[in-house]
């Protein structure tokens, strides 16, 4: 899958400039698809020689002007038939920590614990940030109110995958710490 439809997407909400997906993306599509701002600019730039998202310009008076994308009904077609066709490979996990960890038998166990507290707390913030933006979602309601009520439910089930992501890392952690720990009180 390219960058192309991950945009496609996040455009699903409604007009954005390239800023405002950019930090759309690290609130909440990064969990399975990051890009930097670079990324997403050039992106934008193509989707809109291929006529799946229109430009509009925006004049500000203190600042530079600025670009809104909106979806065209051409990208809303090629979105939708990307979304229907099967997916072509399960998901495979590429993770430099576990290299190292796979790797840290004769090594100083101070460094690999000090990796693990470092993912931890990346984990327990995204995951904290994760349920600030469920919060947002639900604005109130309950998950069955806002499942039944919301135009779209997309946001929220990613959302919600993230969350266990999360949740599954911090659990890891926790569990390699406790055991770094024993493994090094009987050394």
């Amino acid at each position: 899958m390219s960058l192309k439809y991950a945009v496609l997407a996040a455009l699903l909400e409604g007009e954005a400039s390239g800023y405002e997906l950019s930090k759309l993306f690290d609130a909440s599509l990064a969990n399975f698809w990051p890009a930097t701002p670079q990324q997403l600019y050039r992106e934008l730039e193509r989707l809109a020689q291929d006529g799946l998202v229109e430009a509009r310009v925006v004049q500000q008076e203190r600042r530079p002007n600025k670009r809104l994308f909106t979806l065209t009904e051409t990208g809303r077609q090629e979105l939708g038939g990307f979304a229907a066709q099967p997916v072509r490979r399960p998901a495979a996990l590429r993770d430099e920590l576990l290299i190292k960890i796979q790797a840290m038998d004769g090594t100083d166990p101070e460094a690999a614990r000090a990796l693990v507290e470092e993912r931890l707390s990346w984990a327990r913030a995204k995951l904290a940030r994760y349920e600030r933006l469920r919060d947002r979602l639900l604005a109130g309601r309950t998950e069955e109110e806002y499942l039944r009520e919301a135009d779209r439910l997309g946001p929220y089930l990613t959302l919600m995958g993230g969350i266990g992501f999360e949740t599954e890392n911090v659990r890891w952690c926790e569990r390699v710490l406790v055991l770094l720990g024993q493994r090094a009180r009987l050394s």
